[in-house]
């Protein structure tokens, strides 16, 4: 086998450092619950859960988060006896949703670009 020089390193410019990503919107089950409300009216707790395959519990605790951050909107109503509960993408969470976005896109063409 032939020894191969190490590639040159290259160092492609970041627009922002890493760690202005939202970190808020940044996790799997929250950009995937952000991502699902800005292509929708709304959806329902079993409708998120059902699309994002996750539990009950998982979800709970980052609709919660995104709730915290102004994110998104719950609005709990009955069906009869029985609890529902609607998720409604804010203005500031569609915003973040943008944000993160082109971030991620600039990203992508920084390293594209070399």
């Amino acid at each position: 086998m032939a020894y191969r020089e190490p590639a040159p390193e290259r160092h492609a410019p970041i627009p922002e450092p890493p760690e202005s990503l939202d970190r808020l919107i940044h996790a799997r089950v929250r950009l995937g619950v952000v991502s699902a409300l800005a292509v929708s009216d709304s959806l329902s707790f079993n409708d998120l859960k059902s699309l994002l395959k996750t539990t009950d519990g998982n979800l709970s605790v980052h609709a919660r988060k995104l709730e915290e951050g102004g994110y998104i909107e719950c609005r709990k109503s009955f069906e009869g006896r029985v609890p529902h509960t609607i998720y409604v993408l804010t203005e500031a969470g569609r915003n973040a949703l943008e944000r993160y976005l082109d971030h991620m896109e600039a990203l992508i063409h920084s390293v594209r670009d070399h």
